[in-house]
């Protein structure tokens, strides 16, 4: 790892935390093609689209976590059997509603946002700030994505919170 100039030890914490990361996307990106395949109802065209729209981004994301694995001189994980052991996201039914597909996505957010987290701290425990500035951006656009998908379940007579001047 000379050319990095990371410390081994450190660094294998940071891919047992990317690694997670990435059987969450693998069994996100699943769910999200489901959702797009059996959407039904008034909110078909959107959804259908979207949900493509985040399974892309997710495909994108899966290949960019693994190569930073490689990067790091590791082998990514790749076996659906071992996602699906370590992964923190569950897979879902394929007779959901629109509104509980959302919701499942929220809930997923919330869960692949606190993993992120996990790698961020243990990649800034290893001084590792590439991990950092990749898992960073992830956060900020999935929080984005969480706030729209959230305004979208909302009623249009919602209010939100006021800003102290």
């Amino acid at each position: 790892m000379n050319y990095l100039n990371l410390d081994t030890n450190k660094t294998e914490k940071t891919v047992y935390e990317l690694n997670v990361l990435l059987a969450d996307y693998h069994l996100y990106y699943q769910k999200l093609r489901n959702f797009h395949w059996n959407i039904l109802g008034r909110n078909f065209f959107d959804l259908h689209a979207k949900f493509e729209e985040l399974y892309n981004d997710s495909k994108l994301k899966i290949d960019e976590i693994a190569e930073r694995i490689l990067t790091l001189r590791h082998r990514p994980v790749s076996n659906l059997s071992r996602y699906i052991e370590i992964s923190n996201v569950e897979e879902s039914k394929t007779d959901l509603t629109d509104v509980e597909m959302i919701e499942t996505l929220l809930n997923d957010h919330a869960t692949m946002l606190k993993q992120m987290r996990n790698v961020v701290k243990v990649a800034d425990e290893g001084g590792d700030e590439g991990t950092i500035d990749l898992i960073g951006a992830y956060i900020r656009e999935l929080e984005k994505t969480s706030w729209m998908l959230d305004a979208w379940r909302m009623k249009t007579n919602e209010v939100l919170k006021a800003s102290v001047s």
